[in-house]
């Protein structure tokens, strides 16, 4: 069989894989038993042709990315939840509200508190931050990079502060597993846990390479903005998020497509941060991420 595209993401005590064609969830339940759920990708993305168009088309799977990914921890989820009878405050009060589109509304909130707090924390902070250096620097180049470098910072430190928490940890154990069987199937190596096993949990064409990059990518595309006043540059960053993100995916594609030394230069920073975003899996997560990746090749 030809070999496809494939990738994924770690969910709760499981993994999500995604081929050209088909997505699918595993998850370990607390019985032990990998419950599997797959689906035909839909996606207007392609139907529009989108996806065909460089530096444009980054954007717009950014968002069917994240959007999907919430789904997929979403239904992850479900699983420990079913046993819990009591509902809190919010579960209540949403259901009273979105009643049947409650789950679809909590997602959207989600998503968009996420947003915010991305926003805060790697726009907000860096810029203000690195504004209180214009007092003594005049070069806008160098004041962009004090923000760069802030923003790089505290990605760093934000990744080792939820590592500590455990189930922050089994959820970096399935990114590990996820890496492991893709490395697997990229290889022809039969899926087995024994082979996946074999593999390094670091891959070049994961999102936590794609984080770097972005970074990367926004220090030398705001450097050409000069350094206007903090609400100015503010609207700027959030404005050029789209573009930021069209270069970095199109970055990205190069380094799952090229194994040769300026993609491995390039491709060296985020590997070294997924040191912190993956952890060596178990046997039992490893199955797990094969059963996903096997139901989508």
């Amino acid at each position: 069989m030809k070999k496809q595209n494939v990738g994924g993401q770690a969910v709760i005590e499981g993994v999500m894989m995604q081929s050209k064609n088909y997505r699918a969830v595993a998850v370990r339940k607390s019985n032990g038993e990998i419950e599997v759920k797959k689906e035909r990708i839909k996606s207007w993305i392609n139907d529009k042709k989108i996806d065909k168009i460089p530096f444009l088309r980054g954007s717009f799977i950014l968002i069917e990315t994240m959007i999907q990914g919430m789904k997929s921890l979403n239904y992850s989820s479900e699983f420990f939840l079913e046993d819990d009878d009591e509902e809190d405050f919010i579960d209540k009060l949403m259901k009273r509200i979105f009643k049947d589109k409650a789950n679809e509304a909590i997602m959207a909130i989600s998503l968009v508190l996420a947003m915010l707090l991305s926003i805060g924390l790697f726009v907000l902070i860096p810029t203000t931050i690195s504004g209180s250096f214009g007092f003594f620097i005049k070069n806008n180049i160098v004041l962009n990079l004090i923000e760069g470098v802030i923003r790089i910072g505290i990605l760093i430190l934000y990744m080792l502060g939820i590592s500590k928490n455990k189930d922050i940890k089994r959820l970096f154990m399935y990114h590990g597993a996820e890496h492991k069987t893709i490395y697997c199937y990229e290889n022809n190596l039969e899926l087995t846990v024994e082979n996946a096993k074999k593999f390094t949990t670091l891959h070049p064409r994961c999102g936590t390479n794609f984080l770097f990059i972005v970074m990367f990518t926004s220090i030398i595309l705001f450097s050409f903005f000069g350094w206007p006043n903090i609400l100015t540059r503010v609207v700027m960053r959030i404005i050029c998020i789209p573009i930021v993100a069209g270069i970095s995916y199109e970055i990205i594609k190069f380094l799952g497509k090229y194994n040769n030394m300026l993609s491995k230069i390039v491709a060296y920073p985020g590997m070294m941060l997924q040191n912190i975003t993956t952890k060596e899996p178990e046997d039992e997560q490893l199955e797990v991420a094969i059963k996903a990746l096997k139901a989508v090749i």
